[in-house]
């Protein structure tokens, strides 16, 4: 139904992106940490920004996911024909894993790597290998754009601590046990950078 939005961002965080399209505000559930270029600034004065969606419909919600660029987007999809992984465990792979280090994982078949994900068990991670070995790592089979996301630091350390927490529970994970990962992982990375601080309070 939807392609792309295309609008100015009005709100952003580590895992939410609201986009101004014409008056209308449009939340995006989005993986942590990954940069949207032009998103330095929000509000009426930042500057038009693309972003390639995609809609889940249930029962008791309409939901949009929002990526960067449309190989993003598309592993996203991919992911989600994989047996056994939704939305919320297609979007906390992203999270964990760069695109380039998924896709490392699956030429080297590492289930222990897959497994750091939250979410990710053993049956979880051999259905990945399974599914998408082949298919995302054959010559020539890596989807259009997968190699254009960015991922910069965000500004203030303790404003990334608490976003980084946010970003945490938005995937499952309860208030104490995000706190707790967040803190341990502000005691061995740079709490400026907002991605590295996500990414290593994610592993075990």
């Amino acid at each position: 139904m939807y392609e792309y939005l295309e609008g100015r961002p009005s709100i952003k965080t580590a895992a939410r992106l609201v986009l101004d399209v014409s008056g209308v505000g449009y939340a995006l559930a989005v993986p942590l940490g990954l940069h949207f270029p032009g998103t330095e600034e929000v509000g009426p004065n930042a500057a038009p920004l693309r972003v390639w969606v995609h809609l889940v419909v249930r029962e008791d919600a309409q939901i949009l996911y929002g990526f960067p660029n449309l190989g993003t987007r598309d592993l996203f999809r991919v992911l989600l024909k994989v047996r056994g992984v939704g939305p919320s465990l297609a979007l906390a792979v992203l999270s964990s894993l760069p695109v380039a280090e998924f896709l490392e994982a699956l030429r080297c078949a590492d289930r222990v790597k897959l497994q750091a994900v939250k979410g990710v068990g053993k049956k979880t991670a051999e259905q990945i290998l399974l599914d998408l070995r082949d298919k995302l790592t054959a010559p020539g089979a890596i989807l259009p754009g997968m190699g254009e996301q960015e991922v910069t630091p965000e500004s203030a350390a303790n404003s990334n601590i608490e976003d980084a927490v946010q970003a945490l529970i938005s995937i499952g994970f309860k208030e104490n046990d995000a706190n707790k990962a967040v803190q341990r992982a502000a005691e061995s990375v740079d709490a400026d950078d907002l991605e590295l601080l996500v990414r290593t309070a994610l592993r075990p």
